[in-house]
């Protein structure tokens, strides 16, 4: 996936949903806990060194696969206050983060798991199905979103596309 720099570092920028001062060791081989700001940002996690303004990194948190993105998972780590960032297609790009409390560690992962796209996604469909079942309106339809590009869930939970164009 490609990203300008200047958006990046003007998406930096930006309220962050959680922005903290962690320990953090990077994925490279004798990289060593170092003290890094970090803000969750929509479904970036920026690093920047505490005395720059400037992030010097950038993680995108998704959990799909889908051309140009790389699925990545969110574990608890060794210690109640650590936890770790693994790329899945890549296993050896694995970042390290310890917190000062378990309360700490804890709000983090759960934030890092709630920013992904596909956690958002799930959620829209979900209540837009509980809005739809329990008004019997579409509370997309006043923004004049296409009846072709709407998500519906099954009673199974699945996601699956409604395709009315051929109606």
């Amino acid at each position: 996936m490609r990203f300008n720099e200047k958006e990046l570092v003007c998406l930096s920028r930006q309220p962050s949903e959680m922005a903290a001062e962690l320990g953090m060791r990077g994925p490279k081989k004798g990289d060593v806990v170092k003290k890094r700001l970090v803000k969750l940002v929509v479904n970036f996690l920026f690093y920047f060194r505490t005395d720059e303004e400037e992030p010097i990194g950038a993680l995108l948190l998704e959990q799909f696969r889908s051309p140009g993105y790389t699925q990545c998972r969110v574990e608890r780590g060794g210690h109640l206050q650590t936890f770790s960032i693994v790329f899945l297609d890549e296993a050896e790009r694995k970042y390290l983060f310890e917190c000062d409390s378990e309360e700490q560690c804890k709000d983090w992962i759960d934030s890092i798991i709630k920013a992904s796209y596909e956690f958002m996604r799930r959620n829209l469909i979900f209540y837009r199905t509980e809005i739809h079942r329990l008004t019997g309106k579409d509370p997309l339809e006043q923004y004049g979103i296409s009846d072709e590009a709407r998500f519906q869930v099954n009673s199974g939970s699945q996601l699956v596309v409604r395709d009315t164009s051929s109606l």
